[in-house]
């Protein structure tokens, strides 16, 4: 955890449980794999608070309703509530979100990942960033930065 949290009592939710999912069993290994909101929340739901040690579905920055998948135009879009308004992390939690679709989703998807309307001081300047190649490639570069995105992506022990 981070000295001097913004939140430092966040409201804890219960996690959904876990859907089965079922792969079609088409016999052609070619097919294409279709994606749905459904796999994208697992993908993202276990995901740590950089700040708190829960995930972001229990914090509910992240909820499967708010995300949007289009298979048919390969696009994925991703909104995400910080806990607070002034949160510091916002642009770390967005970017734990685009690193781990990244390391999870066909190559031929364009994901953008956004702060909830309404729901950071500096929404627009988060957003901008998120979702601006070279700045991501800039962040990634920075070892402190991937570290820390490695410790939220890390499979929880629990």
């Amino acid at each position: 955890m981070v000295p001097n949290l913004i939140n430092a009592n966040p409201t804890v939710y219960e996690k959904k449980e876990r859907r089965a999912r079922t792969a079609p069993d088409d016999g052609d290994e070619y097919a294409v794999e279709h994606i749905d909101q459904l796999e994208i929340f697992d993908h993202l739901r276990d995901i740590k608070d950089p700040e708190h040690p829960y995930s972001l579905e229990e914090l509910k920055v992240i909820t499967e309703d708010a995300i949007e998948v289009d298979d048919e135009r390969n696009y994925v879009r991703v909104t995400f509530t910080p806990t607070v308004e002034h949160c510091s992390m916002a642009t770390v939690i967005g970017l734990c979100l685009r690193v781990k679709l990244m390391r999870s989703l066909p190559l031929r998807y364009k994901v953008d990942i956004r702060v909830a309307p309404g729901s950071h001081a500096t929404e627009a300047a988060v957003n901008k960033q998120l979702n601006d190649k070279e700045r991501v490639a800039a962040a990634l570069e920075n070892p402190n930065l991937v570290d820390m995105v490695d410790e939220c992506l890390a499979p929880s022990c629990a």
